[in-house]
């Protein structure tokens, strides 16, 4: 495995933590007590943000029916999850490294838990659709956070790579049931779809004050925040996803000068980044061939999955004529991930490495959406569950090693940037596959007849194909550099290993009262 930046051979090295013990040390991916309540912690979070996701989407037709809202309007209550989510990720990642991870992971869970209680109260489009674009900003704070909470209080190795294999598990967990759970609270009402989560972000909350571990305050002395590079980030990646997510319903010259424009302020931030004393994103660490690797195979595997998810659900429940409870069940195949990553996964990391794992599960991801291709008007779910059972040990194979090789060699003080950009490319990626399935589709479509219906779905069925074949493309140039990657050097000062800082921050910092 890759490790931290180099420490001055004079520094001391950091102390045991203070919970260790001689069965840790002897096992080196056993978790401490402290370092489990931690991980429970962020775990919940991350199967919030993956359940909030999935309910909503299953509720959409009831709310359209509730507060009357168009086609369109019902589309912008899901793109301003996208966009606020998408937009603010850098952001808040780089947040979560200058102001301190856990007070912006508190700060935000308590943002999102407010506003996915108005969501609920919402008379009008309107308000869902700001209540949806500020639940997407917090979960963007969110969520680079608490992946750095992990990436800098695991040490480096088998602990951190078991860690963040139970996370990626639980994230996939908290879709698959959501999709059931949403069906069913939608049938009491699709209000209880906001409710829900509120409850279960409470619970989180309190959980996070009494386990996630106080750390020091970041020293930025002399340091100045980049205001000039987050606003054009920002901007940028704002109207890059808007211009994808919104591609099939708007002009086409509107989605040209959209896209247009962002790619401007995207060459802005560059010019921006390499004037900046402190910039917002060291574009150094895009020289590290590993995380530019997992960020691409990570955007185009995310397209390829919910592109596909999304082209299945039309299918059941448009063409099929199936309820939305019976599609969500149909789907829950997929979520053999939330126990395979956390079981099976870690056994296959440590036997192989995380370049031949995540290229299997690359190649299964395109035999399965392959298997699907001749889908026919009346195939049996017999004949749907091999590709769906086959996605969810793709995605159990990729999702977690990717996090890992995204992360790992990174400077702790860069941790929050690195999970940043990961989760960036995989929003992006979700925009991208959607769009282009739904273009495809659309373009296929000659018609309302059953057969023409068929025939676009079968057409836009080659976009998560062919998404998954490049994404192992990709992965593929991983294979000739063995396990390890080269470290990746933060252009701070005082850098330290993240093994060594955050098994001390785990260990060593008492627990916030």
């Amino acid at each position: 495995m890759s490790h931290m930046s180099q420490k001055n051979p004079a520094s001391r090295k950091p102390a045991p933590p203070a919970d260790a013990s001689p069965d840790t040390d002897a096992f080196p991916d056993r978790f401490t007590g402290r370092q489990w309540g931690v991980l429970l912690v962020l775990c919940g979070a991350i199967f919030l943000e993956g359940i909030d996701i999935a309910m909503l989407n299953v509720a959409l037709p009831s709310i359209r029916a509730d507060l009357g809202l168009s086609t369109g309007s019902l589309q912008w209550v899901m793109s301003a999850y996208v966009l606020g989510y998408g937009g603010f990720m850098l952001l808040g990642g780089r947040a979560a490294d200058l102001f301190g991870r856990r007070r912006m992971f508190v700060l935000w869970l308590t943002v999102f838990l407010a506003f996915s209680g108005l969501g609920g109260l919402a008379t009008e489009g309107w308000m869902l659709i700001v209540a949806r674009f500020v639940t997407g900003v917090a979960a963007a704070f969110m969520t680079p956070a608490g992946l750095s909470i992990i990436t800098t209080g695991f040490a480096e190795g088998p602990r951190r790579n078991k860690a963040l294999l139970f996370y990626s598990g639980t994230a996939a967990g908290g879709f698959s049931v959501g999709l059931v759970v949403g069906g069913l609270l939608t049938s009491v009402g699709w209000r209880w779809v906001f409710f829900a989560p509120v409850v279960l972000s409470a619970v989180i909350l309190l959980a996070a004050l009494a386990f996630v571990p106080r750390s020091p305050r970041p020293d930025r002395r002399g340091r100045r925040v980049d205001v000039a590079g987050g606003l054009a980030i920002t901007t940028a990646i704002v109207l890059l996803v808007l211009g994808v997510e919104r591609a099939t319903h708007a002009a086409p010259v509107w989605t040209v000068l959209t896209l247009g424009t962002g790619l401007a302020l995207l060459a802005v931030f560059v010019a921006v980044e390499r004037r900046a004393a402190d910039p917002l994103v060291r574009l150094g660490i895009l020289r590290c061939a590993p995380l530019v690797r997992a960020n691409l195979s990570g955007l185009l595997f995310a397209a390829s999955f919910f592109g596909f998810q999304f082209l299945v659900v039309l299918y059941l429940q448009e063409l099929r004529g199936w309820s939305t409870l019976e599609t969500s069940l149909a789907m829950l195949a997929m979520g053999a991930d939330a126990i395979l990553s956390p079981l099976l996964t870690p056994k296959l990391v440590a036997r192989f490495g995380n370049a031949r794992v995540i290229f299997g599960g690359l190649l299964l991801a395109a035999l399965a959406y392959a298997l699907f291709l001749p889908v026919g008007a009346d195939w049996t779910y017999a004949l749907m569950l091999p590709s769906l059972i086959l996605i969810g040990i793709a995605f159990s194979l990729a999702y977690g090693p990717l996090t890992i090789v995204a992360t790992e060699g990174v400077a702790e003080e860069e941790q929050g940037l690195a999970g940043a950009l990961l989760y960036t490319c995989f929003q992006f990626g979700a925009a991208l596959g959607l769009s282009a399935a739904t273009a495809v589709n659309v373009a296929a479509t000659g018609s309302d007849a059953t057969g023409s219906a068929l025939d676009g779905y079968r057409a836009a069925l080659w976009v998560p194909f062919v998404a998954a074949g490049v994404a192992a493309g990709i992965s593929g140039f991983g294979l000739r550099t063995g396990r390890g990657a080269p470290p990746v050097a933060s252009g701070g000062s005082g850098s330290g290993s993240g093994s060594g800082s955050g098994e001390q921050v785990l260990g060593e910092v008492p627990a916030a009262r």
